[in-house]
This record gives structure tokens, C-alpha cells and sequence, in this order.
């Protein structure tokens, strides 16, 4: 909490869930739900006590990875913002982008800039692991904000920060799911007093999330089929994204919270108020035409140090391809004829479904 988290808890290893998180993740790879995110398939052979001569997914159990590891720190890092839901009405012809990825911060010289919440959490998560070596100068530990090979929901989970949501986010009780998460693995041991007791799930009936996903990502409670949700449609894939889900990803132009929008757990949620990661305004409901008038070069500088970049220049006018088509706006046909011969796949197939659609609506 002093390096600046809004929340932390801490888990021995193995936890008590960790054989059953284990073969859920499993499944789940096998059953082909990761679509293309080859990194979370890669499989390692387990060492020392763990070692079976086996390969094992290097996600599905932090020991696996990591042998020598007895306790994780995990932090919980507020993003909610005083903002427009992406549910709520906006102005036409407006995409959207998700709100984890608004992050900026205000530089003395240059006014407000991006900011890499990977780079801002990961510099807070240093000044605990330099005071817990220190105290423990035989500390080995790995700190990570969304690039290691674990599972932080998982370990949030049994950390006691609350519990998975039908959605398949992480539910804080107090926080909501509007969160980062970040975590310290270490090799230090817990005593039986730091166990910790998990937060019971508090999703009850309600389906929200499920009624309002576009795609049908959330295949069942609390499961979700990564191909087909809009997220990975519009920043982890890279290629054409097919046809008969274009309408469905509407205006998203990287990212989606929709899942989080409806979910009744983030109406009270508190603002982050993180003046690390306050959004930049003109990603709140950018127009179009501003995404669209975005030159190659221009997407570096103004991307710089943002989350946005993971898309790439070409994925991110793949995807305001999309949102045009789905405008119903005639406006948008010299743009998108300009780019019906793209040399990238996944552009030229979403400028072509567009220019259909709207040739379609407005003949």
C-alpha cells in the first residue's frame, strides 16, 4: 500500500485451489479457447520436487516456471476513472477504447503524456521487492505486470482480493473489477498465521455480463471462449476477423468493457484518482474521424508508451474499418475505398465487409 497499490494480499504456495485451477487451465488450452495466443500454450518440464519428466503448461501452476518459489505478493492498482461507460449513450460516429488503456500522466515539460501502466506498476513493485531484500538478502523473487508465465486472476483469487466473476474478471468487493493486477513471486516462506481466507463469490443470479457480451465470448458462467471475444478480436489477432462477428464488435476500437460496464459490482466501485494513470481525454470517445486521419507515424508518437501500440498501426485501422461499417454513415465510403487494396489482410477484409454493409444500408 505504500508503494502506492490500492490493494495487496499475500498466498503460500501451493495454495489449497492450485490442483483444480491447474486442470481448468488445461482444459481450457485444450480446448483450443486461446485462439492464437500461442505465449499462453508454451510448456516447460518441471524440476526439482515438482519434476515428473513431463511437459506442463508453464502457466497452469507457478512452480512450474519457478521452482523455488513459496509465496506470491499480489497488488491490486485502481484504474476506474471519472469517465463515460462504454454502455452509456455516445456521440455518433465515436469508437471506443478501453479504459485500462487511458492511462497518462502529466510531465512538468511536455503537458500530459502516455503512460505504460506496465512500466508505472512494475516501478512500484521494485521498492517492495528492494525492501524485502534488504530483509532477506538470499531473496529470490520475479516481479511482473501482465508479462510473466502465471495466472494473477488465480492468484488474486487466493490471495483473498475477491473472486472470479461470471465474466471471468476478478471482483474486488470494495474496488470492483476495474483493476490491474501485479504480483511479486517470491521465495519466501508464509507462516500458518498469514493464510488467508478467500473472498466467497458474490455474483449470485445475475447474468449480466453473459446477456450483454456482443460475441458469445462467455460461452457459460464463469467461462470464456478468448476467440471470439473483442478484446482479442481487436488487439491479441492480428489477422481477418471474420465476418459474422464484425457487427457484433460495433464501435470497440481496442479492447472492451462491456463485461465490466454492466456488471452491478462497478456502479459503487470508488475512482482511482492514480495520478500515474489519470485518462487522456481524447481517448474517451474518440471519433472516428480523428482514428481514421491517424498517419503511421503519427500512431508511434501518439501511442507512445501506450497500450494502444499492442494493436498495431494496420490492426487499429482494421478495426476502424469495422466500427465505420457498422456507423450505418455513407460519409465513411472514400476512406474505406482508399484501402479496399490494403496490403494487410486483416484491414483490407474488414474495409471490404465495411464498404458492403454500408453500400447495402444506403442503396
Amino acid at each position: 500500500m505504500e508503494a502506492g497499490f490500492s490493494e495487496a494480499g499475500t498466498v503460500a504456495l501451493p495454495h489449497p485451489d492450485e490442483d483444480r485451477n491447474a486442470a481448468r487451465y488445461e482444459e481450457w488450452i485444450a480446448a483450443g479457447h486461446a485462439g492464437t495466443m500461442n505465449y499462453l500454450k508454451r510448456t516447460n518440464p518441471a524440476v526439482g520436487a515438482e519434476s515428473d519428466g513431463e511437459l506442463h503448461l508453464l502457466r497452469a501452476r507457478v512452480r512450474t516456471p519457478f521452482p523455488w518459489a513459496r509465496s506470491v505478493v499480489v497488488c491490486f492498482a485502481n484504474y476506474h476513472a471519472d469517465q463515460p461507460r462504454s454502455t452509456d449513450p455516445a456521440p455518433e460516429d465515436t469508437g471506443w477504447i478501453a479504459r485500462y488503456a487511458w492511462s497518462s500522466r502529466v510531465d512538468a515539460q511536455l503537458g500530459r503524456r502516455p503512460s505504460d501502466y506496465h512500466k508505472v506498476l512494475l516501478k512500484r513493485m521494485r521498492l517492495l521487492e528492494a525492501k524485502l531484500r534488504a530483509q532477506h538478502p538470499t531473496l529470490e523473487a520475479r516481479a511482473f505486470v501482465d508479462t510473466g508465465p502465471v495466472v494473477e486472476r488465480s492468484l488474486a483469487v487466493a490471495a483473498g482480493l475477491g473472486w472470479t466473476g461470471k465474466n471471468t474478471c476478478l471482483i474486488h468487493p470494495r474496488l470492483g473489477s476495474y483493476g490491474f493486477l501485479v504480483v511479486l513471486v517470491t521465495s519466501l516462506e508464509l507462516g500458518v498465521e498469514r493464510e488467508t481466507s478467500t473472498v466467497p463469490d458474490r455474483c449470485g443470479s445475475c447474468t449480466r455480463c453473459l446477456e450483454a457480451c456482443p460475441t458469445g465470448a462467455l460461452i457459460a458462467p464463469y467461462q470464456m471462449d478468448a476467440s471470439l471475444c473483442i478484446s482479442y478480436l481487436t488487439i491479441e489477432y492480428k489477422g481477418p476477423v471474420e465476418e459474422e462477428l464484425m457487427p457484433e464488435v460495433g464501435r470497440q476500437v481496442f479492447g472492451c468493457d462491456i463485461c465490466q460496464d454492466v456488471c452491478p459490482w462497478n456502479r459503487k466501485a470508488p475512482i482511482g484518482g492514480d495520478r500515474e494513470l489519470e485518462p487522456r481525454p481524447e481517448l474517451v470517445n474518440p471519433t472516428l474521424e480523428w482514428l481514421a486521419g491517424i498517419s503511421e507515424s503519427s500512431f508511434e508518437t501518439l501511442f507512445d508508451g501506450s497500450p494502444v501500440r499492442r494493436a498495431g498501426y494496420p490492426g487499429l485501422l482494421r478495426n476502424v474499418a469495422i466500427a465505420m461499417g457498422n456507423s450505418g454513415r455513407r460519409r465513411w465510403l472514400p476512406w474505406l475505398e482508399e484501402r479496399q487494396e490494403s496490403s494487410d489482410e486483416g484491414l483490407r477484409g474488414a474495409v471490404r465487409w465495411a464498404l458492403k454493409t454500408l453500400r447495402k444500408a444506403t442503396s
